[in-house]
């Protein structure tokens, strides 16, 4: 555990078988000027409570999507409204004071504020259940019915977890309402820690917070990979003596039914797009390959056909029609592409340093990687290769080793592992390298994958 992931796996599996950057295309598209919301905290009744968690929650999901320009709280108006009710559209009765126009929408849009979307809502309690009113406005639209663009109750339990579980709910519809995407509300990351004094997978809110061990095999485990739906989890564990595939639904929480071949090495598991079958390398041949199997291990399928160690396949999640995948044919190892036959092998990094972990944005476009070009070994950053012309965008720069990078399911942000704060943690940064955030502290965290739920 104390090698650097590739450098595990690949001398694992060794034993076993005896300059300048260009712009990246594609990573994200950056469009018109972000528009500008507004969002006041939303208060309850009394009785209500982790009002804060609801409202902290709802902030850093908007936030985080990186689809809207944040007004600073500090420029509203006093008050907002709870309901559309209490909406004023008599200017003639504005008051003069601009921080006691908070009931009138158009308020919202001029100086200080000048917003384009207002949030407001009310929180309630109704038997053991949280209740959000929640409602979007354009403040533009000078006709109240006009300007609601959503209205929606959602409920859950009364606890912090369903404070956050509401403010989830209502930031993904709002994105939705306005075609911004899914954002990162209720999604999931997976990773390996051992902070429960073993190697096991653990889960987290993308934001860290609702953290849940997943396995208690009490043994090594390694490289979790997620099905598209986010209702299974494979990974690799040595419970049984040797390097095998495991998968759990995350619905039940069980072991599922997989056939492990007869090899000496079965690891580095990932799903295709549809989540029929699974990729993984295996010695079942001799030397590590790539193979493609059903989901419970059977209809076994060689996909390479090299005379090195081949390891870590990544399907590209929009077609299924080419395999990422690290290999050591040409030496150090390096990042290859080559179809789900295994055809049209071509080498994706540039040679120089351990090129690995490949990991594809969701639209199929690019690959993140790490990489140890131009440093020590061991020294990993972050990069990206836009696979239809090859360019390279480095996204980490020399704050300690950046491993193991993976795309949010929006295609907005990357999660990964770094020492830069002393310990190996996990992090999370806009897909151009920007908004650096910390998800954990404890223990050492490394192979994070990014799931829908």
């Amino acid at each position: 555990m104390k090698k650097r992931y590739f450098g595990l796996i690949f001398l694992l599996i060794a034993s076993l078988a005896s300059g300048q950057q260009s712009d990246i295309v594609g990573t994200v598209v950056e469009g018109a000027q972000a528009p500008r919301i507004a969002v006041p905290d939303i208060r309850g009744v009394i009785g209500v409570e982790n009002e804060d968690a609801f409202n902290t929650t709802l902030w850093n999901d908007l936030e985080a999507a990186g689809q809207f320009e944040m007004i600073s709280k500090s420029f509203y108006p006093r008050t907002s409204p709870r309901k559309p009710e209490e909406l004023q559209s008599d200017a003639s009765k504005m008051p003069e004071d601009p921080s006691a126009r908070g009931l009138w929408l158009e308020a919202w849009g001029a100086a200080p504020v000048i917003t384009r979307y207002l949030a407001f809502g009310e929180l309630e309690v109704s038997g053991d259940r949280l209740v959000l009113s929640g409602y979007l406005y354009d403040v533009t639209i000078p006709e109240l019915q006009s300007a609601h663009v959503l209205g929606q109750r959602y409920y859950a339990s009364l606890d912090e977890a369903g404070a956050r579980k509401v403010a989830h709910d209502f930031s993904r519809d709002i994105l939705s309402s306005l075609g911004l995407g899914v954002g990162l509300a209720g999604t999931r990351v997976y990773f390996v820690s051992d902070r429960s004094g073993n190697s096991e997978i653990w889960s987290m809110d993308y934001d860290g917070a609702n953290l849940k061990q997943e396995t208690s095999y009490r043994n090594l485990t390694l490289t979790p990979a997620i099905s598209p739906d986010g209702t299974r989890l494979s990974f690799t564990t040595f419970v049984g003596g040797k390097p095998s595939i495991y998968i759990h639904s995350l619905e039940t929480g069980r072991r599922l039914t997989f056939y492990n071949q007869d090899a000496s090495l079965n690891t580095t598991p990932s799903f295709d797009p549809n989540g029929e079958r699974i990729y993984f390398a295996s010695s079942a041949t001799g030397h590590s390959q790539i193979y493609q199997a059903d989901l419970d291990g059977r209809n076994l399928r060689r996909i390479s056909y090299s005379r090195s160690i081949d390891v870590h396949p990544a399907i590209n999640p929009k077609t299924g029609a080419q395999i990422a995948f690290v290999s050591g044919r040409s030496g150090l190892p390096q990042i290859y592409l080559m179809d789900s036959d295994g055809a049209n092998v071509r080498k994706m990094s540039g040679g120089g340093g351990d090129a690995v972990q490949p990991a594809w944005d969701p639209q199929g476009e690019n690959i993140a990687f790490a990489w140890t070009r131009g440093f020590e070994p061991g020294n990993y950053n972050i990069f990206i290769v836009n696979v239809a012309t090859g360019n390279l965008v480095q996204l980490t720069h020399g704050a300690g080793r950046n491993e193991h990078p993976y795309w949010s399911p929006s295609g907005t942000h990357i999660v990964f592992s770094s020492d830069r704060s002393g310990g190996e943690q996990l992090w999370t940064m806009r897909a151009d390298g920007t908004q650096l955030r910390k998800l954990t502290v404890k223990g050492r965290n490394r192979s994070p994958v990014w799931g829908v739920r």
